[in-house]
């Protein structure tokens, strides 16, 4: 079985790149002593909890499911924090979490008498209102008004009985150098009560597995607060640990002109990589480049805007310059579709879900399969 002979469209996911992000995030697991879970929200691909869970500490969820699915297929540290939980939830929460993670002192002292009888670790997620976002402003929680965290206006000292640690969340696919930026901001905000907690959360979006990544900057931060606070530390990468490690396959059903030419794929951008839309961004492809300016202008034999099948006018993925024409039935596999993608999907249109395939050393796996039930079941 290879890429050409695959259902399509389909994610696949290689267990040998995986393995190269896992090995990157335990050598600073090792250097430092610090905690690393994996961030549901980004890649949930429980098949490979297994595996994950041989390198890192455990995992982290946004509400009630991931938190389930972490508890039920990492075993390790489970830990959890929501803009709001529910009355409805809280308790099973706390029945299978390890730390819980506040957003509000009302939320907190909401749920304060249940969560200190579950004996489970209570933080507060702080805002630093530290902006180092550039150009993403829906990426950004410290952006003005934003519903994340507490700001040092309302923190309130006299009401932390319970609470045994902070978690602030601020990047989004950033260096360390950012990291670093936003330290600052939170000793200069909340130093004043670190000396008090056991842990601090540093949260996700750092890119720690991208080539040219500065680790030992994030060494340096992460063993400063160790050394100056006392702290345990913990990280929440998501995108780190299974980035550039999977791909979406997919096959040109038809070719059009109109100005230019169009492929359409059986993927869509709507359905498959909605944040292709959201963010937005032009995935790379195997085999093309994506078309700049004077590419565009220039209208080449092989410049083909790619875009899916839905009725969406805007389902469009980008215009890229391929090494040789298109014909229809060809493939086409866009990079790094682990992450932010199997999570995403939805079935607008009647659209089919991709496949997901575990690609080991051994085997190539299906996981996997969808139809028309998987439609239907949510309507």
């Amino acid at each position: 079985m290879d890429y050409n002979t695959i259902k399509t469209p389909a994610f696949v996911v290689e267990e040998e790149l995986l393995m190269k992000n896992l090995a990157i995030l335990n050598r600073i697991k090792q250097e430092t002593g610090c905690h690393i879970l994996l961030a549901q929200k980004c890649f949930s691909m429980y098949e490979t909890y297994p595996l994950i869970g041989e390198y890192l500490d455990g995992t982290t969820a946004s509400g009630l499911h991931e938190a389930k699915l972490g508890f039920e297929y990492m075993k390790k540290e489970n830990h959890v924090y929501a803009a709001a939980y529910r009355d409805d939830e809280i308790d099973e929460l706390l029945s299978i979490c390890d730390h819980v993670v506040f957003n509000s002192f009302s939320q907190w002292n909401r749920f304060k008498d249940k969560a200190i009888a579950s004996r489970v670790e209570c933080g507060l997620r702080i805002n630093p209102e530290c902006s180092t976002q550039e150009g993403h402003a829906i990426y950004d929680p410290c952006a003005p008004h934003s519903r994340m965290g507490i700001t040092r206006q309302n923190f309130k000292e006299e009401e932390l009985e319970g609470i045994s640690g902070l978690h602030f969340h601020t990047l989004c696919e950033q260096n360390s150098d950012d990291l670093l930026t936003t330290l600052n901001a939170v000793e200069e905000k909340f130093g004043f009560i670190l000396p008090k907690m056991k842990w601090l959360n540093f949260g996700g979006g750092h890119h720690i597995t991208r080539k040219d990544y500065d680790i030992d900057t994030l060494i340096t931060c992460i063993k400063h607060m160790q050394e100056t606070y006392g702290l345990t530390i913990y990280l929440e990468p998501g995108e780190a640990v299974a980035l550039n490690a999977g791909f979406l396959v997919s096959t040109v059903l038809d070719i059009i002109e109109n100005g230019r030419k169009i492929a359409i794929l059986d993927a869509s951008a709507a359905c498959h990589m909605p944040d292709v839309l959201e963010m937005p961004y032009t995935p790379n492809i195997i085999g093309a480049n994506v078309a700049d300016e004077e590419a565009l202008n220039h209208n080449c034999e092989t410049l083909y805007r790619l875009a899916g099948p839905t009725c969406l006018a805007g389902d469009v993925i980008g215009d890229y310059i391929f090494d040789k024409p298109l014909q229809i039935g060809d493939r086409v596999i866009f990079c790094d579709m682990a992450i932010y993608s199997m999570v995403k999907t939805n079935t607008f249109n009647g659209m089919n879900l991709p496949d997901i395939i575990y690609k080991t050393n051994k085997a190539w796996n299906l996981i996997k399969t969808f139809g028309y039930e998987d439609f239907k079941s949510r309507l």
